[in-house]
């Protein structure tokens, strides 16, 4: 700001040196009477523009007040030329005839750029909606003009004005990315955050979406989040509207998509567990037989006694308190007491063979957990009266009566949002597997509509990629003893045996992804694999490949068992066509599967009836195959593996 007022305070000085300077021209006197007029009308506009120079929108000012002192700069230098006296000074006093009229002209710019300047920094009653036009600064990008025009309305419209501006942004950023680029380097992202959090329902849709398409590139991203987007969007998504919620999760997932370094700071706004919530809500507690029990959150000294009570063995728990608890929903974002329910049906024995016969002998402190038992089981009943729920902080009071169409909008982009956030980051993946995320997943792959189905696959797939990388979460969250990771094989399990939906890719990588997590007695996995094998669409069959692959590994514990039942569901036979018929990108996974078991199971009858040796010294034969990088060990190692069992006359086999 006072930069802004130094500016304009040097403009106008400059103009009154040039109006000075033209009086005591010696020379030209009447082209520098004709600049001074202009320059007197300049400055009489400029000094209108100090007056009114504490307005919001400061950009276009800044940027015309720099052009238009740049032009009383040159004014000024020729003028002074004209004031040189004596004979000799004007001969070797040089100034081209056409100085003047360049100099008039780009005086008379300025004019029209101070000019528009006031015109759209005033208020929509002085310039009644009249058309304001284009700048003479904007002729060489007239699309700048409309920019600065609609960020203006921005800063000083009214409600229903800003909502028209932020529509037009809308329409600006869609179509072109370099449009998005100006909006965003002319100052339009702070308004529109402004917009989306205090506006009336149109102006925060248009706002957030705006801001969604403005987030186009890694740099846009940064700038977007560093004006302040995180907390904008957690308010949003925490009381918002849930139409207007349902374009912010869009926004989010818009954003984490371009540049997924920005994951972290919406996590630390808490938005990961407010996208969680909405999915959770009319999900979870519709289908209680994938009810899981956690601990509810420490937030208040309820819930602190609740904790304590659950760790002092003398505590006075009752049966109905345990009904209680395993039928409501708990903190989507809250810890696991343990994701296993035989663990808490053992726990809850044995707390109870503990608890003393004798209420006199409880712990100090008993009396008071009553009394809170007492309130925590009435409002339990008034919760199933009311059938509303309270998840992760964000009250959903009343949302049972929206349209469902917009609540079906609203899972689909809170699914979409967290496949975008969980792409590759550990915290997220950690954070979605503790709460009751996976839940919700396996209920809304079973129930919900296609696009809710598809985002939720694609969630699942980035979220058991990331597993797989990562053997902590893997062993945590996948374990064979947790209902919510079983619920998610089932589902997934369920499409592939059906292979007949979008959601097939997705659920071949999530299963290939958690092959290293499969016991030895899961026995179900590999058939509906080995039955995509002689799929006709190449991606299916490699995806199919690929996943069979990470459970032949070496890497994996159980290779031995999995290749073997590999072998029992009749792969071996189509593995050897993919080798020799397939395509490339089908068929070097395919005889890496193939060296794989081979390597695993030298045994095996059916390798030698099905000669699979001979597939293998014929693969070394292929320049392309045996320069494979991924294959240049493994193909010779198994066929030599392959051979020395299979030359042995006491098992029985072809002599090879």
């Amino acid at each position: 700001m006072a930069d802004l007022v130094k500016d304009l305070a040097k403009s106008i000085q400059l103009a009154d040196m040039v109006t000075k300077a033209a009086d005591e021209a010696q020379s030209f006197k009447q082209d520098c009477q004709e600049l001074k007029a202009k320059t007197e009308k300049l400055a009489g506009l400029l000094r209108q523009v100090a007056r009114n120079s504490n307005v919001s929108y400061q950009r276009p000012t800044r940027r015309i007040v720099d052009d238009t002192g740049q032009v009383l700069d040159k004014a000024l230098a020729l003028v002074i030329k004209c004031r040189a006296n004596g004979i000799m000074k004007r001969v070797f006093t040089i100034i081209p005839a056409a100085a003047f009229r360049k100099t008039s002209m780009q005086l008379e710019n300025s004019l029209g750029d101070v000019s528009w300047l006031l015109r759209v920094s005033a208020s929509s009653e002085d310039h009644d909606d009249e058309y304001l036009g284009l700048p003479p600064i904007a002729a060489n990008e007239p699309i700048l003009c409309l920019i600065w025009e609609q960020i203006a309305i921005l800063h000083t419209g009214s409600f229903e004005e800003k909502s028209d501006g932020a529509a037009s942004l809308v329409s600006l950023a869609r179509d072109n990315d370099r449009y998005g680029k100006l909006i965003i380097e002319e100052g339009g992202v702070p308004p529109l955050l402004k917009l989306a959090k205090e506006g009336e329902l149109e102006g925060q849709e248009n706002a957030a979406r705006a801001i969604g398409l403005l987030g186009r590139d890694p740099e846009s991203v940064e700038q977007i989040v560093n004006a302040g987007v995180c907390s904008v969007f957690a308010k949003i998504l925490k009381d918002g509207h849930m139409k207007v919620q349902s374009i912010v999760a869009w926004a989010v997932s818009e954003l984490a998509a371009n540049h997924p370094k920005c994951q972290d700071h919406f996590a630390q706004s808490n938005i990961v567990r407010f996208l969680v919530s909405h999915l959770a809500f009319e999900t979870v507690q519709e289908h209680s037989k994938y009810a899981i029990a956690s601990k509810q959150p420490m937030s208040s000294i309820h819930s602190v006694l609740m904790a304590s009570n659950s760790r002092t063995p003398n505590s006075n728990t009752t049966k109905q308190e345990g009904e209680d608890k395993s039928n409501s929903v708990p903190h989507p974002m809250g810890n696991q007491a343990s994701s296993s329910m035989q663990n808490v049906v053992a726990n809850t024995i044995a707390l109870k063979s503990k608890l003393p016969e004798n209420s006199k002998t409880a712990q100090p402190g008993s009396h008071m957990q009553q009394q809170y038992q007492q309130q925590h089981n009435s409002a339990q009943q008034n919760h199933r009266h009311n059938q509303q729920v309270t998840l992760a902080g964000t009250s959903i009071r009343g949302r049972e009566g929206e349209d469902p169409a917009i609540k079906a909008q609203m899972k689909a982009m809170a699914a979409r949002a967290l496949w975008k956030l969980s792409k590759g980051n550990v915290s997220i993946c950690r954070n979605l597997t503790e709460s009751r995320a996976l839940l919700c997943f396996a209920v809304l792959l079973e129930k919900g509509p296609e696009d809710v189905k598809f985002f939720s696959a694609m969630a699942l797939m980035e979220i058991t990629d990331v597993a797989e990388q990562n053997a902590d979460l893997r062993r945590s969250a996948f374990k064979p003893t947790s209902p919510a990771a079983k619920a998610v094989v089932d589902q997934l399990l369920i499409i592939v045996d059906r292979a007949d939906s979008d959601l097939l890719l997705p659920s071949i990588k999530s299963i290939g992804n958690l092959a290293r997590t499969f016991r030895a007695t899961e026995t179900r996995v590999i058939g509906p694999l080995v039955k995509l094998l002689d799929e006709t669409e190449p991606d299916v069959s490699m995806e199919a490949i690929i996943a069979l692959n990470k459970f032949a590994s070496t890497e994996n514990f159980l290779c031995v068992t999995h290749s073997k039942a590999i072998i029992n569901a009749g792969g071996i036979k189509h593995l050897i066509q993919l080798v020799y018929f397939g395509e490339q990108m089908v068929q070097i996974p395919a005889l890496m599967l193939l060296c794989f078991i081979a390597l695993n199971v030298s045994d095996s009858e059916t390798l030698a009836q099905e000669e699979v040796l001979i597939v293998l010294e014929w693969s070394l034969k292929q320049a392309h195959l045996a320069s494979e990088p991924s294959l240049e060990t493994l193909l010779p190692e198994s066929k030599s593996n392959l051979a020395l069992f299979q030359s042995r006359d006491s098992r029985g086999f072809q002599k090879l």
